[in-house]
């Protein structure tokens, strides 16, 4: 009977192999007690999702993927173990492995080179004849789900199929409508420019000074997109920051809206828009398409999707395509890139004073993208001699249709029988297109 349960070692052996599986392993380490942190600010996010009802089609999958991915020991689970990379100077690989592979491997490098930029590593490796020039930090071994469903970020998938979504969820209509909305939609990008100088200042290079500009944008899917190309190690940070901001739009627009409007101006009551002829709408997303594309090549696989998804659903000769791209395809896409970037804050590597310093010049770029579009509102309002009511200015971001409610409500709150929405409408999707132009733009001076 003893026989058959085995030797007494090899079951100390095994449950010690079980204690060193769990997450409690590390429960005496800073790293496990940052981990806590972040679960206790992933709960903080669900609780705004749920119980205030913020945004929850975004914050909560970004919430819940922050939770998983820094409960104590899922990371090797879900990504899988990293380890690092040594490359030549035509990109071959030199060597591979985890720092306890690469140290049992070659005798010449110590644990103490796997500092900082590991510039120490390829050093050792030029020393001994690998011509060695490069070494990264990323997934060498066990790649678990997430590791491939991020690859929708790294390659660059995830944010246009969401504006091909989008785009067959907008109207542009009110734009058409009213093209000064452009205008207006131009300005809230303001918030961007104010954002790169700021970043340059505060020590960022040129790259990544025009990822953590893009935040002013309001848009998430553009964010990734240019951040993903042009600084790639600051995609998470980006990216938590560009869709927080706008589940927060509720909460960090009104009270910029209220400094700087009258309540005269808060009043003013707009004339109904024209009706928009169908030949119209569909001939607006291929003359926009083709106008920006031969201008700014850069921004199409942005724009070209979000025009796309609008051309399906106002020409409705594909009612199936429209509906799949504006709700099922929409959705798949957004809970998968929630979550994916909500696992990307994983204490050690997020919990930094460089994160910090994104977080508070994205506060800023949000800020003053949306200052710029309000403050051109009461330029357009005297020139109109009071036609046009300031707040719709604010709608100028991109997050739609969320910009565009704050407005009404906004001005419902001075005049319960102001109807803003639709007139803000032309601003917000102007916002998107003016996004994703920025984006281009940035992309073909840096990219």
């Amino acid at each position: 009977m003893f026989a058959l349960l085995g030797d007494g070692n090899q079951w100390v052996d095994s449950l010690n192999q079980l204690w060193h599986s769990t997450g409690l392993v590390g429960i005496g380490s800073s790293g496990f007690w940052l981990n806590i942190v972040m679960m206790a600010i992933a709960c903080v996010l669900m609780y705004l999702a749920i119980v205030k009802k913020f945004e929850p089609m975004l914050l909560l999958p970004i919430a819940f993927g922050m939770f998983l991915i820094n409960i104590p020991g899922a990371y090797e689970v879900l990504y899988g173990t990293k380890g690092f990379v040594v490359t030549d100077a035509a990109g071959a690989v030199v060597a591979s492995g985890t720092q306890a592979n690469l140290l049992a491997a070659f005798d010449w490098l110590s644990a103490d080179m796997f500092t900082g930029d590991y510039s120490l590593v390829a050093q050792a490796f030029n020393d001994n004849g690998y011509n060695a020039v490069t070494v990264v930090s990323q997934i060498v071994a066990n790649k678990g789900l997430f590791y491939y469903l991020y690859k929708g970020v790294d390659w660059v998938i995830f944010p246009p199929l969401i504006f091909l979504g989008i785009g067959a969820m907008t109207d542009f209509g009110p734009l058409i409508a009213n093209p000064k909305s452009l205008l207006l939609g131009a300005a809230a990008q303001v918030g961007i420019i104010v954002a790169f100088f700021l970043s340059v200042l505060f020590g960022f290079s040129p790259l990544e000074a025009a990822s953590i500009g893009i935040i002013g944008g309001a848009d998430g899917p553009t964010a990734i997109y240019l951040t993903s190309k042009l600084a790639p190690d600051l995609v998470p940070t980006i990216a938590i920051a560009a869709y927080s901001y706008m589940a927060l739009i509720p909460v960090i627009q009104p009270p910029i809206m209220r400094l700087l409007t009258t309540k005269k101006e808060r009043l003013i009551r707009m004339e109904q828009l024209r009706t928009v002829s169908k030949t119209e709408k569909i001939l607006f997303p291929i003359v926009v398409t083709a106008l920006c594309g031969i201008l700014l090549p850069s921004a199409l696989p942005l724009l070209g999707m979000l025009m796309l998804g609008n051309l399906m659903k106002e020409s409705g000769v594909v009612p199936r395509l429209t509906k799949t791209a504006s709700n099922e395809l929409i959705n798949i896409v957004t809970i998968i890139l929630g979550i994916v970037v909500g696992s990307k804050t994983y204490a050690q590597t997020f919990l930094t004073f460089g994160t910090l310093k994104i977080i508070l010049l994205g506060v800023i770029a949000f800020a003053f993208g949306t200052a710029g579009g309000v403050l051109l509102g009461k330029l357009l309002c005297k020139l109109s001699h009071g036609r046009i009511n300031p707040l719709i200015g604010a709608a100028g971001v991109s997050a739609v249709p969320m910009a565009a409610r704050v407005a009404q409500d906004v001005g419902a709150k001075e005049d319960p029988q102001n109807y803003l929405l639709m007139h803000a409408m032309g601003p917000n999707v102007a916002g998107v297109i003016g996004s994703a132009v920025a984006a281009g733009v940035l992309l073909a001076i840096f990219g």
